[in-house]
């Protein structure tokens, strides 16, 4: 329609100016703190309004003097803050008092964010910072006035260090996710899995593992990775034998993991390193491998599936080349190494990703095989859409200030570590198991990095007054924060592959889970024993690594039901106690566990010798 049109023509220049600011200031420095994130909430406020109209019917917009008066309301009171920055800086915050125009312009940039927030992911964080606010004003100490100087006049609210992620760190990587699939990294991704694993068995469930590890990590989204990926990788799995269910569980699964793969991993990383004093490169080396973890029992379930059912992988002429794709497009991953080469060399996150972003175009231009139809539009549409792909983000990152400020205004954090404690009664596991369902539950509602962001306030110090180490605490609810993604009844990478798997929901969702089983034990995993996330000795990390990938694998066969052969519901038993035991930490443990592992394996094998005995037995030659 002709209103679209316009509002497109307004958007695209928007967004990016947007990006185009951002690549700026990380190559020449950043404003004062409060003035940077007010201009980056300002950019996301102006592009929701403009893409996410309060209503619209037949391609027009409804209501538009609504959206004027948001607009003029953010306008407002985010001018105040660009006009008059040196006031917000030099007066004494909770002792002078905010004149009434402060009081104005602090409650209605607070409604502007929580509107904006419901309209790019919905009402359940909007509900959840009124809930904070509600508690504050009308069942505690704390005046109207006090809560408004914290939410808009401090970097303790709105402008907090959430926010402050948002536009340092996630603007970027987000921009580069953009550069990347505009290069043609996806298609080269999906092919680059093809031709590893698509002629082995089950092979294009391993292809959508390896291709959605690969493209999740420049996404940073589970549907949009199951959208772009489970395209094709979910009707390759249904036409090689795998059942619809399995096949959406498998993409759902291998898409969610994206957010957890490092390099590039999701927002609420960058939050975690901020929110830990550490540097990105230090949460990145810590996830790798759990990451890795998730993975192989991804790839381990899919190959014993595979094997239980029997199937062969992909005929040799619909696999590509594995020489001829590097060959080709395998330059593509230049952009890729010089993000990783500079985070270890000690630069920034953000310079290593602006080096990354603006060196895809020149990378693609290499060749001629990945030159074809690059231009200056493509660009100018990277641009546009890395602003977008943030927006959601950003909201996120400014309502969940709204939630932090209340928190530490009140005083509820130390409160509900409290009775967390009290009702885990000292119990570690309990308290685990707690803030595990906070955190599914948390993520059934809202994105990944709100999620992460209420469970550090809230749940995180409950479980390292048990005894938890700081980095495990953060890294256990960041990733509860994610499961949520592919835990019924409210899982959305779920929903995602089962529309493309035209899969019935809840088994699409039960799949999951049991393909996923290991996503839920690695957090428990890393507790228990912190050398899984690098931290400790080498030989210590170097046992813990080998027993865990060992006993993840065994669970993915005691899961899928084959392991040497078919097992018996006994062996199925016996080889999860021997997994368990490989998984924790103990060389007591591990012992017995490799006995009983070995002896399920030989039982197998004796059992199917004696299956393929029969029928030569009954056709002597």
């Amino acid at each position: 329609m002709e209103s679209k049109g316009l509002v497109a023509r307004v958007a695209a220049p928007i967004g990016a100016a947007m990006a185009l600011y951002h690549m700026y200031v990380i190559a020449f420095g950043p404003p004062e703190a409060m003035i940077f994130r007010a201009i980056h909430l300002s950019f996301a406020v102006a592009l929701i309004l403009l893409l996410f109209p309060f209503a619209q019917k037949d391609g027009r917009r409804r209501f538009i003097w609504l959206d004027a008066l948001i607009f003029a309301v953010a306008a407002l009171a985010l001018g105040h803050v660009f006009l008059h920055i040196d006031y917000f800086i030099d007066r004494i915050i909770y002792i002078d008092d905010l004149k009434p125009f402060d009081m104005v312009a602090g409650i209605g940039l607070v409604l502007v964010v929580l509107e904006c927030t419901r309209r790019v992911i919905g009402w359940a964080l909007p509900i959840t910072a009124l809930v904070f606010i509600g508690y504050t004003v009308f069942f505690t100490d704390v005046s109207l006035m006090v809560l408004v100087d914290q939410l808009y006049m401090t970097t303790e609210g709105i402008f907090g260090s959430t926010l402050g992620v948002s536009a340092a760190y996630v603007m970027i990587f987000v921009l580069f996710g953009a550069f990347m699939e505009r290069t043609g990294t996806g298609s080269l991704f999906m092919d680059f899995a093809l031709a590893l694993t698509g002629r082995s068995a089950g092979g294009p469930g391993k292809v959508a593992v390896i291709s959605s590890s690969l493209f999740g990590t420049v996404s940073g989204s589970a549907v949009a990775n199951v959208m772009v990926t489970g395209a094709i990788t979910i009707p390759l799995m249904k036409r090689t034998g795998f059942k619809a269910p399995f096949a959406a569980g498998v993409e759902a699964v291998a898409s969610t993991g994206g957010q957890i793969m490092p390099p590039i991993m999701g927002a609420a990383a960058f939050v975690m390193a901020e929110f830990l004093g550490v540097s990105y490169a230090t949460v990145a080396l810590w996830a790798f491998l759990p990451a890795l973890l998730f993975y192989v029992a991804c790839f381990a379930s899919v190959h014993f599936e595979a094997k239980r059912l029997g199937l062969k992988g992909m005929p040799k002429e619909e696999v590509p080349n594995f020489r001829r794709v590097l060959f080709d497009r395998g330059h593509l991953f230049i952009p890729v190494a010089i993000i990783l080469t500079g985070m270890f060399m000690g630069y920034s996150a953000p310079l290593c990703a602006l080096a990354g972003t603006l060196a895809c175009f020149p990378v693609a231009m290499l060749r001629a095989s990945t030159r074809q139809g690059l231009s200056w539009t493509l660009i100018w549409d990277a641009l546009v859409d890395g602003s977008r792909n943030t927006l959601a983000v950003a909201l996120a990152c400014a309502c969940a200030g709204l939630v932090i400020g209340s928190i530490t205004l009140t005083g509820l954090g130390i409160t509900f570590t409290n009775v967390v404690v009290n009702l885990a009664h000292n119990s570690l596991v309990l308290a685990l198991v707690l803030t595990a369902a906070a955190g599914i539950v948390l993520g059934m509602g809202m994105p990944t990095t709100p999620a992460y962001i209420v469970m550090v306030s809230l749940m995180v110090p409950a479980i390292m007054k048990l005894g938890v180490i700081e980095p495990a605490a953060h890294m256990f609810a960041f990733y509860f924060a994610i499961l949520s993604a592919i835990t019924p009844p409210v899982a959305l990478a779920v929903y995602a592959a089962g529309s493309l798997a035209r899969a019935p929901i809840w088994p699409s969702g039960w799949a999951a889970v049991r393909i996923g089983f290991a996503g839920f034990l690695v957090p428990f995993m890393f507790v228990y024993d912190p050398s899984i996330l690098f931290i400790g000795e080498w030989y210590d990390i170097a046992h813990a690594s080998i027993t865990a990938i060992i006993g993840i694998i065994v669970m993915a066969a005691a899961l899928a039901g084959y392991f040497a052969g078919p097992m018996q519901m006994w062996t199925r038993v016996a080889l999860i106690v021997g997994a368990l035991l490989m998984i924790k930490p103990g060389t007591a443990s591990d012992i017995i566990g490799v006995a009983i592992i070995a002896a399920v394996y030989g039982i197998g094998r004796m059992a199917a010798r004696k299956a393929a005995a029969v029928p030569s037995a009954g056709n002597p030659s």
